[in-house]
């Protein structure tokens, strides 16, 4: 078999390389830059080759580039400490067999080189780099070191030469549009609209309408023709978020034009083609929706193609740090005041918390300490009470006041029953907890010995009611207010709230 090639301008990495798979009897050489390796090309070529992206002269993605010209089913594995991405989705789209993040498990990345020489590659398609303005947001998620994002980032290069339809799930906060917009940004569709809607944010009887258009006259106020969402994003993306709280008769509608690809604006006589590719959102578990009837079997399985889960902030507490410093940098620049920094204790302190409320939490923690900071260096006695002392700011800290209303609310809800716990502050909500946890249990054991049907759904809607009822009390009636507490939009709010039948005063 030929040898495996390996290019790094970092000596230890391709010693570490070459003892690892000559562990497993294959046969490695190394090269400390491209123009090396092109050199070599010439007289001979190896079974797999892997790169690094960064390195002196010619980078590894250019090097691909030019390899693929040449040696279109040459395997080639991208390697960088540069974890974002533009570079995994540029790796992907420049014809690479697999992308690996440094720092990496050398076990793992053996048997990522053992799978490529197994493996045929087809010909692969360069696609045209695209040089798209990302903002603030969207730059700060796609950057990550976790191996659950990296994943992500992977599905989207692989995705990126498709208009197979995807569902991202993940809790509220953690960023599934910005990843929807990426789906879109680096598929062929690129050059066309990306259109979103939220199922949740519209009122039930004027959702069909937005979704697929009207005639004029169709229903009262119809007064001209109006093209919906399905038109509007012709050749592009529509993300349909929060799907899960789509009403049960339009998914019926939802689900004919995914199978037939096309439509009837509403009052509508004439079919319209609907070339759109679909990525649709939610923070719900739908198959517990669909086991309890509240959404159609055949219609998950059409949006369940392919599925992209988001990790929360939790399980990626290697990126908070990174994230606090883009966060601080983007509210300075909005504010127009000198960037903060956190001391190491006050960032030690930020990066346990558990971020129930995920990225949007973290980024307005960072606006209220940009805010209300009276010195560039943050301490940890100068965070908010949320952080310092989870249970007591939960009731008391000012943070709500001073939160971003301006930017679009959250539609999904999360709920968090773990006490945070950090290692500078004391938990004394232990017992409280375990009190009621306990109380719960044993509920539940009684009604699983009653045979009662459908206890999930039942403890569901007995705990929202009590959390709204008591959120929507403490704030005395201020939806806004209430909602943010909660950690949820206030749409959400709302539409919870007439669904649990509460009145204007949460019910009091």
């Amino acid at each position: 078999m030929k040898p495996v090639w390996i290019v790094d301008d970092d000596q230890s990495i391709r010693w570490v390389l070459e003892k690892a798979l000559a562990r497993v009897a294959i046969a490695a050489q190394s090269f400390s830059s491209a123009s090396e390796v092109l050199e070599a090309l010439e007289e001979g070529t190896p079974s797999v080759l892997v790169t690094d992206i960064r390195m002196p002269g010619q980078d590894g993605l250019s090097l691909l580039k030019q390899i693929k010209g040449t040696h279109p089913n040459l395997p080639v594995i991208v390697m960088t400490a540069f974890t974002d991405l533009n570079s995994t989705v540029a790796a992907f789209q420049k014809g690479a067999f697999d992308y690996l993040p440094k720092p990496f498990d050398v076990n793992a990345a053996v048997a990522l080189i053992q799978r490529a020489t197994q493996t045929a590659v087809s010909d692969a398609r360069p696609s045209a780099e695209r040089n798209a303005v990302s903002s603030d947001a969207e730059g700060i998620m796609m950057q990550s070191s976790s191996p659950a994002m990296q994943e992500v980032f992977r599905a989207i290069g692989r995705l990126a030469s498709s208009s197979v339809t995807v569902l991202i799930t993940g809790e509220s906060g953690t960023g599934k549009e910005l990843i929807a917009k990426a789906l879109h940004t680096h598929s062929n569709r690129a050059g066309g609209p990306f259109i979103a809607l939220n199922a949740a944010a519209i009122p039930k009887d004027l959702l069909e309408a937005e979704l697929f258009g009207h005639e004029r006259g169709a229903f009262t106020g119809a007064t001209q023709q109006r093209r919906g969402r399905f038109e509007e994003a012709r050749n592009g993306t529509l993300f349909l978020d929060e799907i899960g709280d789509m009403p049960f008769e339009l998914q019926t509608r939802l689900l004919r034009v995914l199978a037939e690809g096309s439509f009837y604006r509403v009052g509508g006589s004439q079919a319209i083609h609907a070339d759109v590719r679909i990525v649709a959102a939610t923070h719900q578990p739908l198959e517990q929706r669909v086991a309890q009837g509240r959404f159609r079997e055949d219609l998950f399985h059409r949006l369940n193609v392919i599925r992209l889960r988001l990790p929360p902030l939790r399980e990626r507490k290697e990126d908070i740090p990174a994230l606090v410093q883009l966060f601080m940098q983007s509210s300075a620049r909005n504010l127009g005041v000198p960037v903060r920094r956190l001391s190491p204790q006050a960032l030690q302190v930020m990066t346990h918390f558990d971020y129930p409320g995920n990225i949007r939490q973290l980024e307005n923690f960072c606006q209220w300490l940009t805010v209300m900071s009276s010195s560039q260096l943050i301490e940890a006695k100068d965070l908010p009470l949320e952080v310092l002392n989870p249970e007591q700011g939960a009731m008391s800290s000012p943070l709500g006041e001073f939160r971003n209303e301006s930017a679009e609310p959250e539609t999904g809800s999360f709920v968090r029953h773990e006490a945070a716990t950090m290692p500078t502050t004391q938990n004394t909500s232990t017992q409280p907890q375990l009190s009621w946890l306990s109380l719960l249990s044993s509920e539940a054991n009684a009604r699983l010995a009653r045979n009662e049907p459908a206890i999930m759904a039942t403890f569901t809607r007995d705990f929202e009611r009590v959390l709204l009822e008591t959120a929507l009390h403490y704030s005395r009636g201020r939806r806004m207010e209430a909602a943010q507490r909660l950690g949820i939009g206030r749409n959400t709010l709302t539409r919870k709230c007439s669904e649990l039948g509460l009145n204007e005063e949460g019910g009091e």
